[in-house]
């Protein structure tokens, strides 16, 4: 059976791993600010449903591999003292991953958006 305490005590700690990632992580809040802007943006120009539904799932794929990251980061921390060459490469790696979700999502919004903007400065 579905227990609604249960939910609301699992939905408290999901709200405080977001809190912790947005205080420590300077990142994740570019990253939301960054997504704020893009959603001010959707809005402002006349952009088909689908590109607007695109926007917002790329916008939460780069914030979850943020999450992802800074998870990772903390549990490779603890094992530094044992692993310490692989700990960076792990590190660094996950980087990567939030790197390329970034750009390839920054990608997709200018092919997206570099129409609407040429329309209006052009």
């Amino acid at each position: 059976m579905v227990s609604f305490w249960r939910f609301i005590k699992s939905t408290k700690d999901a709200l405080r791993g977001l809190r912790v990632v947005f205080k420590n992580e300077q990142n994740f809040r570019i990253q939301i600010l960054v997504g704020l802007l893009v959603v001010i943006l959707a809005f402002m120009f006349p952009l088909k449903i689908w590109e607007i539904i695109l926007l917002i799932l790329l916008l939460v794929q780069v914030l979850v591999m943020e999450l992802l990251n800074t998870a990772l980061e903390y549990f490779t921390d603890l094992l530094k003292p044992r692993l310490h060459h692989y700990v960076s490469l792990i590190k660094d790696i996950m980087a990567a991953a939030v790197l390329l979700t970034a750009l390839g999502s920054a990608v997709i919004g200018l092919i997206i958006f570099l129409p609407h903007f040429i329309k209006l400065f052009g």
